[in-house]
């Protein structure tokens, strides 16, 4: 038998380095092209999102509407994101997840460029609750994309690419929008995405080639979906609203809260007899999954509700305009972002994510806690680092937590796994801000209340001009902060940013809730196959484990096997081996095709 000499040995390992690293790169450029579209379709989203965030306080100034109307045209895309994303999630596993990203795209920017033309806070929270719609699945199906092309080990190698989109349109966006608010006009905002979704529409279709999914019979949870959205529906409407349109304790607040009370009992109950549920239940019973879920809830509302108001404290407890309050902001986005990037690499390098995601949960519970101390004249060095703080929570916990579910699902629950833990970071966050929203109002109006005697004498001194600023107030009617005179300026500046800090102060306990949950998640390790290669390895019957479980699965069965593969192997033999044999009772030879080493 032929030995090879040490030198041709090193010849043959140094081509087979080679192959390796020819093939490797060649993975990565196709890896690159798949998520040219991709981004690019994620960059309009947030693009069309943070363009608007800190232009809000003038657009729902300008269109008459009052505290609850901006709370609503924030929760109407919350709300529609939150119920949307398991639908689209379901469809991902069912349905082309190519066309329907598309599709989500073209609602998206539709919705938000109708939102430009709106005349009165009804007709935006309507397009907005359309705009949230699209959101739900970019924000499901860019996941499930994810987990189609990469590895949850590999994820960090391509978060640099996710950050770089992440800093343009969530630096960029605010910036771009307090500019064109304040030099042409805030409805501009809405149509600056449309040129990008084209693009993106298009490059997707030439560049993102998804590997074939075995077809299957789709059925629709359609009563699921119904209850689902009458449930979280009825909670946000009586929380907007009680303790003004009606008393906490009232016939209203009976009726709305039993009657979502009632819808999510029944939801469960439709999702436990449906064939295809719309969340299944039984997801619940992997204890990462359960974990990430309650996480998730209280990452949503430090993320959506101190975002949100933090650009109210800005124009409205600081007298900043727009294009400045985009710029106060950057230190809580710097912190999401440098967090985001730095994690994700040392998650690639090492394997190890839990002591990351420990840390995200301490310093949430300390930015949340931090910024509920603020007042209208804290020095902004120490709302900075505030900010900072909350943001890189937020950035080693969020994609993190949704890594860690994908990681542990089955590749065909793999839509609705990763859309489930989307979907209650965005309901947290949906109800999040509506119940802070709901606390800043209330705080402002008593705050008002208190300090009549001050605004009176203020506005008194100021004369004629002094009667049209009051009756401004007295409607309800968000005002423009940077515009009042010092006298009055001071007094509500004091005001909003007592009621913001009080509103903060919610996030606090719900972030020691996620701390708690994350501290429990299974400390399990990443996977470095692809949902598409666990598809192929469980088509050809090879369990996406290790050699040893897989042997200590199959074991029974493998004797059979073997015995019936005796003749071909001894054929196999005669022919000429190709590689040392192994002893018959060896586990590789009684695993068979079970035997071969899948990648971890």
């Amino acid at each position: 038998m032929a030995t090879s000499t040490p030198a041709t040995g090193s010849v043959a390992t140094q081509a087979a380095g080679s192959r390796i690293s020819t093939d490797e790169k060649r993975r990565h450029r196709k890896i690159l092209q798949a998520l040219t579209g991709l981004l690019l379709g994620m960059f309009v989203s947030m693009l069309a999102s943070t363009v608007v965030s800190t232009s809000l306080p003038v657009i729902v100034h300008d269109l008459g509407g009052d505290q609850a109307a901006f709370t609503w045209v924030v929760t109407a895309t919350l709300l529609t994101t939150a119920i949307s994303t398991p639908i689209w999630g379901k469809l991902a596993d069912l349905f082309n997840r190519k066309l329907l990203i598309q599709i989500a795209i073209v609602i998206f920017v539709l919705a938000t460029a109708a939102a430009g033309f709106s005349q009165d806070p009804g007709t935006l929270i309507a397009f907005r609750a359309v705009q949230g719609i699209g959101a739900g699945g970019l924000a499901a199906l860019s996941q499930v994309i994810m987990a189609d092309i990469i590895s949850p080990r590999e994820r960090g190698r391509y978060m640099g690419l996710f950050g770089a989109v992440m800093a343009v349109a969530t630096v960029g966006g605010p910036l771009l929008g307090g500019f064109i608010t304040d030099t042409i006009d805030w409805r501009w905002n809405f149509f600056i995405a449309l040129p990008f979704a084209v693009a993106a529409l298009i490059i997707m279709q030439r560049t993102l080639h998804l590997p074939p999914r075995p077809k299957k019979k789709a059925r629709i949870d359609y009563f699921g979906i119904v209850l689902l959205s009458t449930a979280v529906s009825l909670l946000l409407i009586w929380v907007t609203n009680a303790g003004k349109d009606y008393d906490w304790w009232s016939t209203e607040t009976i009726l709305m809260v039993g009657g979502a009370l009632l819808a999510a009992v029944l939801f469960v109950i439709v999702e436990l007899r449906s064939k295809e549920p719309l969340i299944p239940l039984t997801m619940f019973r992997n204890r990462t999954f359960t974990l990430a879920v309650i996480a998730s809830i209280s990452i949503g509302i430090a993320m959506f509700g101190t975002s949100v108001f933090l650009s109210q404290y800005m124009q409205l407890a600081r007298g900043a305009t727009p294009t400045e309050a985009g710029l106060m902001t950057i230190p809580m986005i710097g912190g999401l972002l440098l967090a985001s990037i730095v994690i994700g690499g040392l998650v690639t390098r090492t394997g190890h994510w839990k002591p990351y995601l420990i840390v995200g949960g301490v310093l949430l519970i300390a930015g949340s806690y931090l910024l509920s101390t603020i007042h209208y004249d804290t020095n902004f060095v120490l709302v900075s680092l505030y900010m900072f703080l909350l943001g890189a929570g937020v950035g080693m916990t969020m994609q993190n937590l949704v890594l860690i579910v994908q990681n542990t699902s089955k590749p065909s629950e793999i839509g609705v796994a990763s859309s489930g833990v989307t979907f209650f970071r965005s309901l947290g966050g949906t109800i999040g801000v509506s119940v802070m929203g709901a606390a800043l109002a209330t705080s402002a109006t008593n705050l008002f209340t208190d300090r009549k005697d001050d605004i009176g004498a203020a506005l008194m001194a100021l004369g004629e001009k002094g009667a049209a600023i009051g009756q401004q107030l007295a409607s309800g009617t968000i005002p423009q902060v940077s515009a009042l005179p010092e006298s009055i300026r001071v007094i509500v500046e004091d005001i909003y940013a007592q009621a913001i800090a009080h509103s903060f102060l919610i996030a606090v306990p719900l972030a020691v809730v996620s701390l708690i949950a994350i501290i429990f998640l299974p400390n399990k390790p990443l996977t470095r196959m692809t949902t598409s290669e666990r598809v192929q390895a469980s088509e050809a019957d090879l369990a996406t484990v290790s050699v040893a479980e897989g042997m200590e699965t199959l074991a029974p069965a493998a004797t059979a096997e073997t015995d019936a593969a005796a003749p071909a192997a001894d054929a196999a033999d005669e022919a000429g081996p190709t590689r040392p044999e192994a002893p018959r009772d060896a586990p590789a030879a009684r695993g068979g095709a079970v035997g071969t080493v899948t990648r971890r």
